[in-house]
């Protein structure tokens, strides 16, 4: 007896293309859903306008969506609350939160209006990234004026601290410029985007280094601003020794009060 299996094979058929069918159903759901989770996270930590170059970018939107490192020249940016072991201290956890919110939105938003990026909040210490994800030939400009402007804001958001709540607390910046890496560090149930490399633990000593109304900067910033053709009164200080390094760092330092002027930069004939 000879058995006929062309039912067999035709259901084997459609059930193999309705698997295709629905995998690439599948495929679709999920990259829109990863589009739509990087359009909201985009939008959330850089600015409007900022946001929708990036997301126009096809090949930098395929970066971000991946788990491929991106390679890039950037400027990091940290800021540190000074005296808020004092504060946490004398405060009351319920009152602690919405000054560190004041804080941090204060400074987010003095970010975006700059164009810069937020990559970390912790505690009572923020990283931010200029010219990363997208590339700024203007980005220590960028970063040193937000600078400013964050020094000066939140000296008025301080005294209004002081006032409700006799409480003192003061401003520490640190800026660094050159090579990092911008990738997903973490676990398969928690991942961060973050920046990494020497530029930025350089930057994180810098920060740690200011004084409340300080901001200082690297050799590399200073360079960098001489050729945009800004001048941000910055005075020199000793070099700064860095563990496990053999040469000290040329920094310098703008207090609260500089403010920055754009001068002429010669052109060369």
């Amino acid at each position: 007896m000879v058995l006929d299996n062309s039912l067999g094979i035709e259901e084997l058929i459609h059930a193999g293309a309705l698997r295709r069918e629905l995998a690439q159903a599948h495929l679709h759901a999920e990259i829109r859903r990863r589009e739509e989770v990087l359009r909201r996270a985009v939008r959330r930590y850089v600015s409007p306008q900022l946001a929708e170059r990036i997301l126009e970018d096809v090949q930098l939107r395929e970066t971000l969506l991946s788990a491929d490192d991106l390679r890039t020249h950037a400027v990091v940016l940290f800021a540190d609350l000074r005296g808020f072991t004092s504060l946490s201290e004398r405060l009351e956890p319920r009152q602690v939160v919405p000054l560190l919110n004041e804080y941090f939105s204060l400074l987010t938003e003095i970010t975006l209006r700059h164009d810069g990026t937020v990559f970390h909040l912790a505690g009572d210490c923020l990283m931010l990234g200029f010219g990363v994800p997208l590339e700024q030939p203007d980005s220590p400009g960028r970063a040193v004026r937000a600078a400013q402007e964050m020094l000066g804001s939140f000296a008025v958001l301080a005294g209004s601290w002081h006032t409700r709540f006799d409480v003192d607390a003061g401003l520490g910046i640190g800026i660094n410029e050159g090579d990092v890496v911008a990738c997903n560090i973490g676990s398969s149930s928690y991942m961060s985007y973050t920046l990494i490399g020497d530029t930025v633990n350089v930057a994180a000593r810098l920060c740690q280094r200011a004084r409340a109304g300080e901001m200082l900067f690297s050799h590399t910033i200073k360079q960098s601003l001489d050729a945009l053709g800004v001048d941000v009164g910055a005075t020199p200080l000793p070099p700064m020794q860095l563990r496990g390094r053999s040469r000290t760092i040329d920094i310098f330092c703008v207090p609260a009060t500089a403010r920055a002027e754009v001068t002429e930069v010669p052109v060369a004939v």
